[in-house]
């Protein structure tokens, strides 16, 4: 097993990894969820979202832990190999991982399609669709392209994002009606502590910050400023905009508003230019996260097939460019978002996540002397990823057969790949060891 530390002189900065992550999280979060996390969370989704950004920031305290000594191409499996090493339990992540990031993309594109049509074909569901597998197909050229490329339009993205909904968080928290936030208004609390399952999905986004590490100028030092750095950022802007959301509509006219209910709480304030704001702007930020998404995928496959656990095939170019795994995950991407609604997605890629990152806090705990992370951190994190992920079985996808069974097949179909492909590969491929 090698050290897998880049050396220094990338071509990322902290500020620019850091926006790949926020790009990632805002697109997939704000813009999706609302309606979602309202119908589990009602008006007390803002403690869902702090919640959840208290749990990414412990998992985050993890993943800098492990980045700083182990930074890596191959993100969040580096960590997962540290742990675990070359077997079952690693493979079956890998590919968990890999799905994890086909579902994201996908989620986000179709909150793509769903702004793109209102704005342009009266919200058709066709026009939805074509949009959600048409922005897959560009940022998947984008990432062709490069990081440089990935992260000069990462910037630009998250920052008019930012700006658009700072604009967007003072005008509507300065005309929040408080009755419509009030207490009373609440559900029960483990309905609340069941949205932070939803609500995370909107912070998986820090996820992809782990795979800049291979492009970052000194990712032992860059790679914890910037995962702090993003996750902040999202958090803030979380709370601010699911505040002044539900401080304008009601939870039911959030429902019924889907994936465009950022631009239809917009009106009241703004008029009909801030609903056109709030929806480019929407456009701006999921076409980022749609871009954010895919980017780990060149990576992840490099680094998994370089130690032996995905197909050599999965590292392989098309023209010598186009990464044989960014494909496969652009396609399993088009594939979800022109078959799958927007919370059946979410609630598979939160579930799947959740998984993913409990087992790599676990992974840490057995390396923690090596890493110098206070096991305490690690083990409030293990217990509170967890704990978020029983409750959201218990209380949400046992009312959601189709969900449930197509959970169960991406793990089987996991479990499966990898066993399959420890039996086939060669010895060689076997013992990553230089």
């Amino acid at each position: 097993m090698t050290d897998a530390a880049p050396a220094p002189g990338g071509t990322l900065g902290v500020r620019q990894a850091a926006f790949i992550g926020v790009g990632a999280m805002v697109g997939a979060g704000i813009f999706s969820l609302l309606g979602a996390a309202g119908e589990v969370a009602g008006s007390a989704v803002w403690i869902s979202f702090l919640l959840a950004g208290v749990i990414a920031m412990l998992q985050g305290y993890s993943f800098a832990k492990f980045g700083a000594r182990y930074p890596s191409a191959g993100g969040l499996l580096e960590y997962v190999i540290r742990g675990f090493g070359d077997g079952h339990a690693t493979g079956v992540m890998a590919w968990l991982i890999y799905a994890v990031n086909a579902i994201i993309t996908a989620m986000v594109a179709v909150s793509f399609g769903s702004y793109a049509s209102e704005a342009i074909a009266g919200g058709s569901e066709v026009w939805l669709k074509v949009f959600a597998v048409g922005v897959v197909a560009a940022m998947t050229l984008l990432n062709v392209v490069g990081s440089e490329a990935v992260a000069r339009v990462q910037t630009l993205v998250v920052v008019i994002v930012i700006g658009i909904l700072s604009v967007f968080a003072v005008v509507t928290l300065a005309n929040a009606q408080a009755h419509l936030l009030a207490p009373s208004g609440y559900p029960p609390f483990k309905d609340i502590v069941s949205g932070v399952a939803l609500t995370f999905f909107a912070f998986l986004g820090f996820g992809v910050i782990t795979f800049t590490a291979k492009d970052l100028r000194d990712p032992r030092r860059d790679l914890p400023r910037a995962m702090y750095l993003a996750l902040g950022i999202a958090t803030v802007i979380y709370l601010a905009v699911s505040l002044g959301v539900f401080g304008t509509l009601t939870v039911q006219q959030v429902i019924d508003s889907g994936g465009t209910a950022l631009a239809v709480a917009a009106e009241p304030t703004l008029g009909r230019a801030g609903y056109w704001m709030m929806s480019i702007t929407a456009l701006f930020a999921t076409a980022g996260a749609t871009n954010a998404g895919l980017y780990p995928a060149t990576g992840l496959c490099d680094q998994m097939a370089a130690v032996g656990q995905f197909p050599p095939a999965m590292a392989r170019r098309v023209g010598d460019r186009l990464s044989v795994g960014l494909l496969g995950t652009a396609v399993v991407a088009m594939v979800l978002a022109a078959l799958a609604d927007l919370s059946s997605i979410a609630s598979i890629g939160s579930a799947v996540a959740l998984m993913v990152f409990t087992l790599i806090t676990a992974s840490h705990l057995r390396v923690r002397s090596e890493t110098g992370a206070n096991p305490v951190v690690l083990v409030v994190a293990l217990v509170a990823t967890g704990t978020v992920l029983v409750t959201f079985a218990v209380t949400t996808l046992v009312h959601e057969p189709a969900t449930l069974w197509l959970l169960a097949g991406i793990v089987g179909l996991s479990a499966l790949g990898d066993v399959w492909w420890k039996r086939k590969r060669p010895a060689a491929a076997a013992d990553p060891s230089p």
